[in-house]
């Protein structure tokens, strides 16, 4: 009996065993960071100059009504380098900051001069007679001369300095190492006595710096600009980022009620070190220990692997030993698995099931957002954190559903990018499977592409065409190893509160090795997005989501679905009818007719074309998504497409029993894991 009692007990010790060394291993996150008004006064802040702690909101300039408050000039700036690209190899980060600000005139008719948000060399080298209209960020020397400095900076102007071309006395600009700003919009509103909520993003793939900005309490008034800029041109790899503000010879205050940042992961994580003296006995000895960390952390990864081996040796040998295993062991397993594959990811929280039924007040109806392929999306809120969240509920009666969820687990949980949906957390209790996700507040690009709410305008668009390429990108070439979507479609790109695009549902996703095609005997995506090799073989690969990636752009551009059977017979499939206007040279008689504002022809045009590049038939045809991307950006040029529409190679036949299942409800054949596009409604597939 006391073999059998050990034997029980070890695949315990082991994975106890893989969790006490995994905590060992510390993991490797983007820089994120998140003050509140009661968290503005941290020490990770630091103040200069006039600025400083009010009633939890951060002051920048003098504020105390009876004194003089002209001439001021206060910062406060983030208390660490930020890594905003890798020298050696040439990367970019990703950022976007959000903060609340207000611009307090006291009443005056007339006040200045503004504040703003900025980026510098660390540390900020601080300037003598900055007041006035340089907002702090370069030097005064009077009327008509202008100094530049090492700053990108995006300013929220109160004052009119006609030697600075400003546009009026409210205004936004983004400022290029001159306070001459390089683009600006003018408000046609005060910019004073008001709280506004503003995002500034900085996308490294389009190499675009955008600014939005919101009244607080009136929505609804919001603006907009953008500049195309390579950071790298003007910044050192190493940054400051915060805010400056100023006054001049009239009074006002400028105020920070919340500001949260946040930066993705370059390939290289650690700063260089700067040159030094000649190495000490002290310094060897340094270097000395670093191996010896190296090879600690080398013993210890292989030590997780053989203990994972082993768990997996354990349990095949205990069902061959056994003959099989009853449910309630099955299930263990199930939880065994599981729970490895999260523990592993490092990143998501263990929600209880009691945590997620009050969250969602017991899953009620009316929290219900949609209904996907295997169950059900919840929206809720967490009760600890406040924070919301969605809640996908899989299926009780779905055994694909839990391959979809390990899935999930085992893949979304490793990935990290600002363009991908975050898994948050999960439970499995009581038979369900539920998974927590970052609640998406402007729902899907589907929504917004077929609402009559809001249109989204050409910017936005090209913007998420981008974001979604950047998510791809990773998958497919920056991670390592390669990700294969498989149902890359517009409902699965959401759009968080600026409509940045982050691509969610990683239930079908699969791992594979780079420069590999995935082996698979069921097919599973969406009409109209698979492409054509997809779904003859059942093989998917990065060229066939570089096919679904083109259909969204073409969508994107056309405001319509893939396949749309009320319109006229040569119209119904949509990269053949753009195809076939290609042809004649007539690709922007396909474009959004909503889109009445101006628009860059050659811009939508090349757009359009690359969208047909990579939904060509023949998958050898099809560029590299990094290949689309720089055709989009203008580093390369168009490709020459034939004028008719290529007709897909042939390809081996396959058993097709092991693709097409009987649906009971229609009575006939229908493809596993099929949802039509021009079924679905905005609700639905959301994750």
């Amino acid at each position: 009996m006391a073999p059998c009692n050990s034997r029980s007990r070890s695949p315990h010790i082991l994975v106890l065993l893989c969790l006490l060394l995994s905590i060992l291993i510390p993991p490797v996150n983007p820089l994120v960071f998140n003050f509140t008004s009661d968290q503005l006064n941290k020490p990770n802040l630091n103040l200069s100059r006039d600025a400083f702690f009010e009633d939890s909101n951060l002051q920048l300039t003098k504020n105390l009504q009876g004194t003089s408050l002209g001439g001021s000039v206060g910062r406060a700036t983030y208390g660490k380098p930020v890594h905003l690209w890798d020298k050696a190899s040439g990367t970019l980060a990703n950022f976007t900051t959000n903060f609340k600000f207000s611009i307090n005139s006291f009443g005056q008719n007339v006040s200045g001069d503004g504040l703003a948000f900025f980026i510098s060399p660390f540390p900020f080298q601080d300037i003598s007679n900055s007041s006035g209209g340089t907002l702090g960020l370069f030097k005064n020397i009077g009327r008509n001369n202008i100094t530049n400095n090492t700053v990108v900076a995006v300013e929220f102007d109160s004052y009119k300095n006609d030697e600075y071309h400003d546009l009026s006395f409210n205004h936004v600009g983004i400022d290029i190492c001159s306070i001459i700003s390089d683009e600006q919009v003018d408000l046609e509103a005060s910019i004073r006595d008001v709280r506004f909520i503003a995002s500034i993003s900085y996308n490294a793939i389009s190499k675009n710096l955008s600014v939005f900005l919101r009244n607080a309490s009136d929505p609804q008034r919001n603006w907009s600009l953008f500049h195309v800029v390579d950071l790298r041109d003007y910044l050192p790899e190493n940054v400051e980022i915060g805010f400056s503000a100023s006054t001049g010879s009239v009074n006002e205050s400028h105020c920070i009620c919340f500001w949260d940042f946040f930066s993705s992961n370059l390939s290289s994580q650690y700063l260089a070190p700067s040159p030094g003296p000649t190495p000490s006995n002290e310094t060897f000895e340094v270097k000395k220990k670093s191996k010896m960390r190296l090879v600690v952390g080398l013993a210890v990864g292989t030590g997780i692997l053989l203990c994972g081996l082993g768990v997996v040796w354990y349990a095949v040998w205990r069902k061959r030993a056994s003959g099989g295993m009853e449910a309630e062991e099955e299930e263990m397993a199930l939880e065994l698995s599981i729970n490895n594959a999260f523990e592993r990811g490092g990143g998501p929280k263990k929600f209880s099931y009691g945590a997620l039924v009050i969250a969602t007040r017991n899953f009620v109806e009316e929290a219900k957002l949609g209904e996907g392929g295997f169950g059900e999306v919840y929206m809720g809120v967490l009760h600890d954190t406040k924070q919301e969240v969605a809640i996908k509920r899989i299926s009780r009666d779905s055994k694909q559903g839990k391959k979809e969820y390990v899935s999930e687990v085992t893949i979304i949980s490793r990935l990290r990018h600002r363009n991908l949906v975050q898994l948050i957390g999960y439970c499995h209790e009581r038979g369900d499977l539920l998974l927590v996700y970052e609640y998406m507040s402007n729902k899907s690009l589907d929504y917004h592409l077929y609402s009559e709410e809001r249109l989204l305008t050409w910017p936005e668009r090209y913007e998420i065409a981008f974001g979604l390429a950047s998510a791809l990108l990773y998958l497919h070439e920056e991670w390592e190893q390669c990700v294969v979507h498989r149902d890359v479609k517009p409902s699965n790109v959401m759009l968080d509160s600026w409509f940045h695009a982050k691509l969610g549902d990683f239930g079908l996703a699969r791992l594979v090795d780079h420069d590999s095609i995935m082996q698979t005997t069921v097919l599973a995506g969406t009409r109209g997005y698979m492409a054509p090799e997809y779904a003859t073989t059942g093989k998917a690969s990065k060229e066939s989501d570089v096919y679904s990636f083109g259909v969204v752009l073409l969508e994107i551009a056309c405001g319509r679905k893939p396949i749309d059977i009320k319109e006229e017979r040569d119209r119904v499939n949509l990269v053949e009818w753009v195809w076939e206007l290609y042809g004649k040279s007539m690709c922007l008689t396909a474009v959004d007719k909503r889109l009445k504002m101006e628009l860059d022809e050659k811009q939508i045009e090349r757009f359009m074309v690359v969208g047909l590049w990579c939904a060509h038939p023949d998958y050898n045809l099809r560029p590299s998504i990094r290949q689309a991307i720089n055709v989009l950006k203008f580093d390369a040029p168009l490709p020459h497409l034939p004028p008719k529409m290529p007709r897909a190679m042939y390809f081996p036949t396959m058993d097709i029993s092991n693709l097409i299942s009987t649906s009971s409800s229609s009575g006939g054949p229908s493809v596993s894991r099929y949802s039509s596009s021009s079924n679905s409604t905005h609700a639905r597939e959301l994750f």
